[in-house]
């Protein structure tokens, strides 16, 4: 690269962040003994390594005898190695060389992790990898330990007291590193399609390749959400006509990328990378609208393998390829686009200039590849495992996706120490310990539709009519001779009684003995027989026994009681008797007389005047 032109690429690249902000991403550290320096320190997360977000290391401290600054391998096999079985944490001094290489030292020797106390006084730092160093290249991925700047004052305290052959126990402690206020972590990816730009280059697509399938199930599930981002740098106006500028920038100089083989002469140019980036941000847009976002992890591993620079595929013509492969519109996104080489604003690109200017917690993103997470940037080694473990702490504890509590990613703290302190009720095989990502919670679970009810540490009751259907609602039951009692009634919604018969607490119940306790069968005579549950009581003779009185009753009615009631009965057969013939005799006379009514409507004319004669005949005889 000519002087000239190297100088015209730094110019447009600082121009772009003379207003830059760099934050420095913190974790607490807590001294645990000596009493004298009990007390919680801020320090600085290493940016390279494997940060523990989400958890916490607890550890001895100690502090090399010589070597102190990590810059030359230690002597021996775990020198570092305690008495106890605490992890190792190694304090080591700034300066001599790379922070990185101190930490690969360290790790060579046994160390759980690494503090590094600053040499001068000043506010945190934080500590990067080195930009590519063929040194480096050996040890900075295999870095998996999490390293931590120090003030120097922290630092000297903590060296003065190990001098003073005191145990330092501390606790490095990334739980609170990432905000998680809610149960969806948003995160955005600062990336670039390049894929000429080295050892970083490498990073970030092998990053893209490994952790798409857990991107694309918190995607899918819509327990993230997530943003890829590009940096795009302005030419000034002065250079806007320059070849340099054409040849790196699209929209007279409003968006530029470094030449992607650091020779304006040959290859791909600059633009070239711009005109990408801008598709694949229209790609995630066009997806987006269709509520497809994660069919950009496929786009973009999709046109890293089959559109590679090194392969000379790098072009519209191949990524049309790729986005027809997906079913994605292509149309759609061609308008999203826009015409590169018109001289106006892009809204894409210009939202993505102003992004690049961090706000609030986060500060401005200079570097790629870049990972933000609730507004945070992530610090460490950008590798699928460590990411996930990120991104899993930002949710709010408790509702975590399943995937942030598998055995690889964390510890179930309910399997240890007796139920993580939590309420148990083995038998039922019930526990009130809720593992989260961070740690675990203890809270009265609802199993089968049965609510549970207390603190969660010692005490939960089953709650509501249905509880006697788990675990007898935890109260007292027990069968003898196939019968079976309980102190577990679904008319109350809570508690546990004995039923009568039996006394205790309702989560033990003993048979009473009424017999013995005189409590029933007292009657003159009786005698009583004590039952499973209850009693049986006799009396003597032919007498019957009633139980809710305790009395005795002759089981048949006396002489003068039957004869009343014979006398009763026939009284009543013969009434009834009598009313019978009564209302027999009644219908028949009435029914002679509706018949004959009814035959006098129907004779001969004849009969009638027949009668009629006789009955004036004698009159006749009295004229003669």
């Amino acid at each position: 690269m000519k002087p000239s032109t190297l100088h015209l690429f730094v110019l447009f690249f600082l121009l772009s962040y003379v207003q830059g902000r760099f934050v420095v991403e913190k974790n607490s550290i807590t001294v645990l003994s000596p009493h004298k320096l009990r007390g919680k320190k801020d320090g600085a997360i290493g940016n390279f390594g494997i940060p523990n977000y989400g958890g916490y290391i607890l550890g001895s401290l100690v502090y090399p005898d010589k070597g102190s600054h990590g810059c030359q391998v230690f002597d021996g096999d775990k020198p570092f190695k305690f008495r106890s079985n605490r992890p190792t944490i190694v304090l080591l001094d700034r300066g001599e060389c790379y922070f990185a290489l101190k930490v690969w030292h360290a790790q060579l020797a046994g160390a759980a992790a690494v503090l590094v106390t600053d040499s001068i006084d000043e506010t945190l730092i934080t500590m990067d990898s080195p930009e590519e160093s063929t040194d480096a290249d050996g040890y900075i991925e295999k870095i998996v330990i999490p390293s931590v700047l120090v003030e120097k004052s922290f630092g000297d305290s903590l060296k003065d007291s190990l001098s003073n052959k005191d145990e330092v126990l501390l606790r490095i402690d990334w739980r609170e590193s990432v905000p998680h206020p809610d149960d969806r972590v948003e995160y955005e990816f600062w990336t670039n399609s390049n894929d000429e730009c080295g050892p970083r280059c490498d990073e970030q697509m092998d990053f893209v390749k490994n952790f798409k399938g857990h991107a694309q199930i918190l995607e899918r599930g819509g327990y993230t959400l997530f943003t890829p981002h590009y940096i795009t740098w302005f030419c000034p106006k002065p250079f806007v006509e320059s070849s340099q500028c054409k040849s790196q920038c699209i929209n007279h100089g409003r968006y530029c990328a470094p030449d992607p083989e650091k020779d304006f002469g040959e290859g791909y140019e600059g633009k070239d990378v711009v005109y990408e980036n801008l598709r694949q941000l229209c790609v995630h847009r066009v997806a987006n609208e269709s509520n497809r976002s994660w069919v950009w992890w496929d786009y973009v591993t999709d046109f890293h393998v089959r559109c590679s620079m090194k392969e000379k595929k790098y072009s519209k013509d191949c990524a049309e390829v790729v986005m027809k492969s997906l079913d994605l519109p292509i149309e759609k996104i061609k308008k999203c686009v826009g015409d590169p080489e018109a001289d106006v604003e892009n809204e894409v690109l210009k939202i993505e200039q102003t992004a690049q200017i961090g706000g609030g917690s986060r500060g401005d993103v200079t570097i790629l590849p870049t990972l933000i997470l609730n507004n945070v940037q992530y610090r460490g080694k950008l590798e699928r495992t460590s990411v996930l473990k990120a991104i899993c702490a930002g949710f709010k504890e408790t509702t975590e996706p399943q995937v942030c509590l598998s055995g690889d990613i964390e510890t179930n703290e309910c399997l240890q120490r007796r139920n993580g302190g939590c309420w148990q009720d083995r038998s039922a095989n019930v526990t009130a310990c809720k593992d989260t990502f961070r740690g675990r919670v203890c809270e009265c679970p609802v199993v089968e539709g049965v609510q549970y009810k207390g603190d969660g540490y010692t005490t939960c009751e089953a709650f509501g009519p249905a509880r006697c259907s788990l675990n007898n609602g935890g109260c007292w039951s027990e069968t003898r001779n196939k019968i079976t009692f309980s102190a577990c009634s679904e008319s109350k919604v809570n508690g546990c009684h004995c039923p009568v018969g039996f006394v205790g607490d309702g989560i033990k119940c003993k048979d009473v003995d009424e017999c013995k306790e005189k409590s029933a069968c007292q009657c003159d005579g009786c005698s009583c027989k004590d039952t499973w549950g209850g009693y049986d009581c006799k009396c003597k003779g032919d007498l019957l026994y009633i139980k809710e009185q305790d009395i005795c009753i002759e089981r048949n009615g006396s002489k003068f009681g039957k004869i009343l009631a014979f006398v009763v009965i026939a009284v009543v057969a013969i009434a009834g008797l009598a009313g019978y013939v009564f209302y027999k005799y009644r219908l028949r006379s009435y029914m002679d007389s509706e018949i004959m009514a009814i035959m006098s409507q129907y004779m001969p004319l004849d009969q009638q005047s027949n009668v009629v004669h006789a009955e004036s005949e004698p009159l006749r005889q009295g004229n003669v």
